[in-house]
């Protein structure tokens, strides 16, 4: 029964995150969906090599033989992402705020929530580590947006004609 449960909030999770982008605007999701998708990408690799060494295990999974991390990157991450970078994107230092603020929320308080609802837990890797993890990949997703995705945006919109009629 533990379980039924745990896959009913999951699911939440993922519905809540994916109707909060009703908010965001589709050319805001367009500009950082690269990004976050290049970051969700690395988050589900990550986790399949953290489970085979043991970092954490994740036993809640919403469709047998489909690794549990899916539901959340495709979720919560993926749209977090994308608002974190519409919210901060260009403002480096409020985006390191936001991103540790919110990786401290994930790695404490939800955390231990998801340990008690048995969603997943860490096995070797320590709640500051996880932190360190999370901020790391933070940085990373802040250059692949402005070093990557943006100057083939800027490329791009220069071999555009101009159509403006006056």
């Amino acid at each position: 029964m533990k379980k039924n449960k745990s896959k009913i909030y999951i699911l939440i999770i993922m519905l809540i995150s994916w109707l909060s982008l009703l908010f965001v605007g589709k050319e805001n999701i367009k500009k950082y969906l690269p990004a976050s998708i290049f970051m969700s990408s690395l988050v589900f690799a990550e986790n399949i090599l953290a489970e085979k060494i043991k970092w954490w295990t994740i036993p809640v999974k919403l469709v047998p033989n489909v690794n549990g991390i899916l539901p959340f990157v495709l979720g919560s991450f993926l749209t977090g992402s994308i608002w974190i970078l519409k919210l901060t994107y260009r403002n480096f230092y409020l985006y390191l705020i936001v991103n540790i603020v919110v990786d401290s929320l994930f790695t404490y308080p939800f955390y231990t929530l998801f340990r008690r609802l048995g969603v997943w837990r860490l096995i070797r890797l320590s709640q500051f580590q996880l932190s360190l993890l999370f901020f790391y990949k933070s940085l990373l997703m802040y250059a692949f947006q402005r070093y990557i995705v943006e100057p083939l945006r800027d490329r791009d919109n220069e071999k555009r004609p101009v159509t403006d009629i006056q």
